[in-house]
């Protein structure tokens, strides 16, 4: 992040909540232009200090809405939460059987005191029929767990050196996330975030920046882009940059040795130790 960009996050999260902080109420409270705030607090949002949303007031006038973050993607966090919010769990309610329609009456007879005499049987209640087996709802998976899927496309892409870093791969879904906020045609699935993160790790462990690396995925979008991810993956693949050579190191600095005085002449000159100098010594 630029320097220009954290000067301003700075400046922002001091303000008093509920302050201005658009570009030309920026421009009237610090001695920066507005071409230059403009670009810091794209920037910050970017990098997650700042979330901008449209909101309509009452009027029918739509204003934009800027809450600013003292913590890096907390925007992204705080709306991932959301929309992660659990809903009611749903109660599976077992459908009501309903009962056999009661038979017809037969017509009374009058009971006679002598033994009955052979009367048709009563029409007797069909046994209920089973009802069919309820479906059984697919369990939902646990939020810690992610399922196992096919990716939606099958590029193949380069993998890290060092898979296993876990700031790293989150730096990578949220820049895969953010592509939305450059070009609303890119907008990927968690699906396709989790398979492109991992080439996109290799673009960071090869020293590439973060918006050096967003650059390069959304420059000359074509018209039409009917698979963002497909299109992303094809250029992690066919773009990933070559591994930087390390800079040559300068060598050790070694202190000379310091002044000491002469203990026949008082001359001074550098020696480790103290003692006499040259021409003082036999």
């Amino acid at each position: 992040m630029s320097f220009l960009a954290r000067m301003l996050g700075v400046f922002i999260q001091s303000m008093p909540s509920g302050t201005p902080i658009g570009i030309k109420d920026l421009k009237k409270r610090l001695s920066i232009g507005e071409t230059a705030i403009a670009k810091g607090l794209r920037e910050l949002v970017l990098f997650g200090y700042l979330d901008r949303s449209l909101e309509s007031l009452p009027g029918g006038r739509i204003v934009t809405r800027t809450v600013s973050y003292n913590h890096p993607r907390a925007a992204t966090v705080a709306r991932c939460r959301a929309e992660r919010a659990p809903e009611a769990p749903s109660v599976a309610v077992p459908p009501l059987r309903e009962e056999p329609p009661a038979p017809p009456a037969s017509a009374p007879v009058a009971p006679s005191p002598v033994a009955p005499s052979p009367v048709a049987p009563s029409p007797v209640a069909p046994s209920p029929v089973p009802a069919p087996p309820e479906p059984v709802p697919e369990p939902e998976p646990q939020p810690g767990l992610e399922p196992q899927v096919t990716p939606a496309v099958a590029i193949r892409l380069p993998a890290p050196r060092d898979p296993d870093d876990p700031g790293r791969r989150r730096l990578a879904r949220e820049v895969l996330a953010e592509l939305r906020r450059v070009d609303p045609r890119l907008l990927l699935g968690e699906r396709d975030v989790r398979y492109l993160a991992g080439g996109v790790e290799v673009w960071l462990e090869r020293g590439a920046g973060v918006q050096a690396l967003v650059a390069a995925l959304t420059a000359k979008l074509p018209k039409r882009l009917r698979n963002p991810a497909g299109f992303i993956a094809h250029r992690l693949a066919e773009q990933v940059p070559p591994p930087l050579v390390p800079l040559p190191r300068a060598p050790a600095f070694v202190p000379p040795d310091p002044f000491v005085n002469c203990t026949k002449c008082e001359r001074a000159f550098r020696s480790p130790t103290p003692g006499t100098c040259k021409g003082c010594s036999p």
